[in-house]
């Protein structure tokens, strides 16, 4: 580390992370992982409250029935906004169990229906599998949501991390096909794909949860095939044209090592002539929205993406 590089101090909200973490052993498999990050993730989560109605279902994909579960307000009358939620976990990890308490979060506080997706892991399902079923959901959202009291006109789309980057490339997708018209995405502690010699791969390489290693090795999980780094709907961030996007909201966290990540894609859209928020939560790791039960700095910034949602919905 260079002498002039200064490592921000951790916000103590994100102690509670770290203290859900349990060692690992080296050269975990894949199967071991998802164990793990379940567990930990279980620690985090809390109940759903008895005011939303959560239903399991599967909606037609391409060639796959995809598992969603959806969030609804009891209180809801007529058609609501929607939210189509899509978890982390690297593309390796997560279903719908494991970001649970996300996903009923934005539902009990933006008062809009939320469908969490449940897609394709890798490296079972390379790309583009997990994106195909990201999409596949947005479009029976549009075309039949109706019949579950969403208004197609009023459809947002975010996710953390691997989805994060999965919301940014079915907007994308969905700009160039004519698609279902997002109103807004969000984008927690994502990108729009790698940068080179990013800086905050240096500084937070260990020791606050994803690590600079981690994020290489997901990728190769991915890829099975190598990366193809010309295709926009993989690499948002290198495509030509990023133009005409929905209004987003790309927060990142400050201790993360792909932070400059999402600040380059977050640059490119504005300077595509987006409308785009950008938000840095100071002194959180990655995975910040899990710490809102315990902290008041991070209940702070999961409401914040609410409020953003909430706006384009109304």
């Amino acid at each position: 580390m260079a002498a002039n590089d200064t490592v921000p101090k951790m916000h103590p909200d994100m102690q509670a992370l770290i203290d859900a973490r349990r060692p690992a052993p080296p050269n975990q498999t894949v199967a071991q992982q998802r164990e793990n990050w379940n567990a930990y993730s279980g620690r985090l989560n809390r109940p759903a409250p008895d005011t939303l109605e959560i239903t399991d279902r599967t909606v037609p994909g391409k060639g796959h029935d995809v598992p969603v579960r959806i969030y609804r307000p009891r209180a809801a009358q007529g058609l609501t906004g929607c939210m189509i939620y899509v978890h982390g976990g690297g593309f390796i990890l997560g279903d719908l169990d494991s970001s649970d308490s996300i996903a009923w979060g934005f539902a009990e506080k933006t008062g809009a229906t939320v469908i969490s997706v449940d897609y394709r892991l890798a490296p079972e399902h390379p790309w583009p599998a997990g994106f195909d079923d990201c999409y596949a959901v947005l479009e029976w959202a549009a075309a039949q949501g109706a019949g579950i009291g969403i208004d197609p006109e009023r459809i947002t789309m975010g996710g953390d991390s691997a989805g994060a980057r999965f919301s940014a490339c079915v907007s994308l997708m969905a700009r160039d096909r004519g698609g279902p018209r997002l109103r807004a995405v969000a984008m927690m502690y994502g990108n729009g794909g790698g940068i080179d010699g990013a800086k905050s791969m240096e500084l937070f390489a260990e020791g606050y949860g994803l690590t600079a290693a981690g994020v290489k090795k997901f990728a190769e999980h991915l890829f099975t095939d190598g990366p193809d780094l010309s295709d926009p709907y993989c690499f948002p961030i290198h495509a030509e044209d990023l133009s005409n996007l929905p209004p987003t909201l790309v927060h990142t966290a400050e201790l993360d090592p792909i932070r400059d990540a999402g600040r380059a894609y977050a640059a490119k859209l504005i300077l595509a002539g987006n409308d785009v928020t950008y938000r840095e939560a100071r002194g959180m790791i990655h995975g910040f929205m899990r710490a809102r039960f315990t902290g008041a700095q991070a209940a702070a910034e999961y409401q914040m993406i609410c409020d953003f949602l909430a706006g384009h919905m109304a």
